[in-house]
């Protein structure tokens, strides 16, 4: 697996994959409104993701598969925070049909040793404690780079109209820090 940066080249790739995936991928995406056609939703949220990538506000990046350029999921960063204590929020996603081969895990380790280069900084990871596959590697996550569960950053989140109360979790990351 190799992680590209987010942009309009992987639209098709990327709505094709949310359809797979859907109603699942609503969880890592509340901002999708099942009313409205994905097609330029998708659209909106990578020029928005270029846009705001070009100046260092959010990182994203699509999952693919080298030998054959399969997208197999998403990962990013925004500076939506909740705990009063983190820089950025981590999220991710991957599709339906290659979860369960260990490319989340692998995204988020290789994303937040990047987002580490150049200073320490704390990320967080928010996970619907009923989501048991995702509550599983934020968990491994929380446990490989030694975080800490963070209650104060707690919040509810909007997916598909129903509010749904996600757990924080924090991590640091730096220089030398991190899982080898």
């Amino acid at each position: 697996m190799v992680l590209r940066p987010a942009s309009s080249e992987f639209h098709l790739d990327l709505v094709e994959a949310f359809e797979e995936t859907w109603p699942e991928v609503s969880r890592a995406m509340p901002w999708i409104n099942p009313d409205l056609p994905f097609d330029t939703q998708i659209e909106d949220f990578l020029v928005e993701t270029e846009r705001m990538g070009r100046s260092g506000l959010l990182h994203h990046w699509v999952m693919v598969r080298p030998w054959d350029g399969a997208l197999l999921g998403l990962i990013g960063f925004d500076q939506v925070t909740r705990s009063g204590k983190a820089v950025w929020n981590l999220g991710y996603w991957v599709r339906s049909s290659e979860q369960q081969h260990g490319f989340a895990r692998r995204a988020i380790d290789a994303s937040l040793h990047w987002l580490g280069e150049a200073e320490k900084s704390s990320v967080e990871l928010k996970v619907d404690p009923h989501n048991p596959a995702g509550r599983s590697t934020v968990m491994r996550t929380v446990r490989e780079w030694k975080g800490e569960r963070c209650v104060d950053g707690d919040s509810a989140i909007t997916v598909a109209g129903v509010r749904t109360p996600h757990e924080c979790h924090l991590v640091t990351i730096g220089p030398g820090l991190g899982p080898e």
